[in-house]
């Protein structure tokens, strides 16, 4: 043997020897590793039904330890309302193909060298719950992915549900691309990014009048990055965006489309306060291929005290939400509703939650609502801030007034864009007389904006029609005219009245 044979066959088998003691020593940590895994993830899941009606937990049913790798077997149970009728919940049982480190095979052979505790291949198993679903994909697991675990306990992998073509029932369809989902997590989950698409969906069905329905979505992309707060929860931005949709509906079967739809969320985080906004927007909708516009719509809110809110979700997840669901369960019975008892503590506690939440002076502003047509826009927009009362122990109408410390509303409801929709409308109901289309779109918009100014609950500014409110200080300022909350309420309900007498 020469000396560059030698010196080969050592490296060779001085990495072997170092695969094999660490696929070892990963054997024996590998336990202990996804139980504190799985006790993580369960508390993610706790945290992140809140507010839903139901529960979900994570558990390791066995491990079979080899040297190079370990079998082990899952089980996911949902419990609840939103899980269905069945009292005992569902179950998704899950298998799991770990590659032991530093250096599993199937990232050896794709030239990823650098070295991981472990490669988890995971996939959904066939029960009586999910065996149509597997029929669905050819009896290969319709659920499945590869998770990569670093010695830093950082994680990164894929999820991917495999494309479906099939029979949902003797009434619907549904024909699925696929999904793809990558994901990475830094170590406790502290950070995690993931990223997925979607080609396409379609759902046909009936509808109760047993007209068809068909359902189209094309080009879904899906986007996080997320950081955990200080308190436990994540914050970060979210993306949704669809290229298009498509409904098909009616005796008609008239057709809504939906292009270039986007939901962008964000939250931030500063001291004890939250923050957050989400941004809405549709490209171009339209319906029988005759175009209707755009919209937008954006909500924000800030000053969100923390303690005081987690602390209300608290008492909100161990009293309102059994409260309410027995609740639904005697009115179905139609039986008399149950009390809700709160101690004296948790009184307590509701309380001073409030006036904390309160006294931070948080905001929730729709910051634009707002539909475009060829022709014209029209928007609305409204503001509320908070403050803390005096006593939340105040008379309704007191303590509504000390509590909204600004209230900001406008709306502006464009004539043009009225008369876009109504020749639409009328061109749709077959109408082909332009001249006649026209006249009558003209008149909707005049009679619309005759009847909001004739009652003084609106004025006109050019071509739109325009409605401010602004209330601080017990002082409504509407439409230019000053007066008090009880003289402003006293003025609309009388427009109102005279409205409904002209009617």
């Amino acid at each position: 043997m020469n000396k560059s044979a030698g010196v080969l066959l050592g490296i060779v088998v001085a990495i072997g020897a170092i695969s094999a003691g660490g696929a070892w020593y990963t054997g024996t940590k590998l336990e202990g590793v996804l139980q504190t895994s799985i006790a993580d993830a369960n508390k993610e899941l706790q945290t992140a039904m809140v507010g839903s009606k139901g529960t979900a937990t994570l558990e390791l049913v066995s491990l079979d330890r080899q040297l190079f790798s370990s079998t082990a077997h899952y089980r996911v149970k949902g419990q609840g309302e939103m899980f269905g009728q069945n009292p005992d919940g569902v179950e998704l049982l899950f298998v799991d193909h770990i590659e032991h480190g530093p250096l599993p095979f199937s990232r050896l052979v794709s030239l990823k060298w650098l070295p991981v505790m472990a490669t988890s291949h995971y996939s959904l198993e066939k029960t009586p719950l999910t065996e149509k679903w597997f029929a669905a994909t050819q009896d290969a697991p319709p659920l499945k992915g590869v998770v990569n675990i670093g010695y830093d306990r950082a994680t990164s992998g894929n999820l991917e549900l495999l494309p479906v073509d099939t029979a949902l029932d003797d009434k619907s369809t549904l024909k699925f691309s696929g999904l793809n989902l990558d994901v990475s997590a830094s170590a406790q989950a502290q950070k995690v990014k993931a990223d997925g698409y979607m080609d396409s969906l379609t759902l046909t069905s009936v509808a109760e009048d047993q007209s068809p329905v068909k359902v189209e979505l094309n080009g879904l992309t899906l986007a996080s990055n997320l950081s955990k707060s200080s308190y436990g929860y994540y914050l970060g931005e979210n993306v949704v965006e669809l290229t298009s949709t498509k409904t098909t509906f009616g005796d008609k079967q008239s057709v809504m489309t939906f292009k270039n739809a986007e939901m962008k969320s964000s939250t931030t985080e500063s001291g004890t306060n939250a923050a957050g906004r989400a941004d809405y927007k549709i490209g171009e909708i339209a319906l029988n291929d005759k175009a209707l516009g755009s919209a937008q719509m954006a909500w924000s809110m800030k000053n969100l005290d923390i303690p005081s809110t987690l602390s209300l979700v608290q008492i909100y997840q161990s009293k309102l939400q059994p409260y309410e669901a027995a609740a639904a369960a005697a009115a179905a019975a139609g039986e008399p509703a149950p009390e809700l008892n709160l101690t004296d503590a948790e009184q307590a506690q509701v309380k001073a939650g409030l006036e904390t939440l309160l006294a931070a002076q948080p905001q929730v502003a729709l910051e634009n609502f707002s539909f475009t047509t060829p022709n014209g826009v029209s928007r609305t927009s409204l503001v509320v801030d908070l403050t803390k009362p005096t006593s939340l122990d105040l008379p309704p109408d007191q303590l509504g007034k000390q509590m909204i410390a600004l209230l900001d509303f406008n709306l502006q409801i464009s004539k043009p864009m009225i008369s876009d929709l109504v020749t639409v409308q009328a061109q749709m109901q077959g109408q082909t007389d332009a001249k006649a289309v026209a006249d009558q779109a003209t008149a909707t918009s005049n009679m619309v904006s005759s009847v909001a100014v004739g009652t003084q609950l609106a004025t006109l500014d050019g071509n739109n029609i325009v409605s401010k409110l602004h209330y601080t200080n017990n002082q409504v300022d509407f439409n230019g005219q000053k007066m008090t909350v009880e003289q402003f309420v006293g003025f609309v309900m009388s427009k109102l009245g005279n409205a409904g007498a002209m009617q």
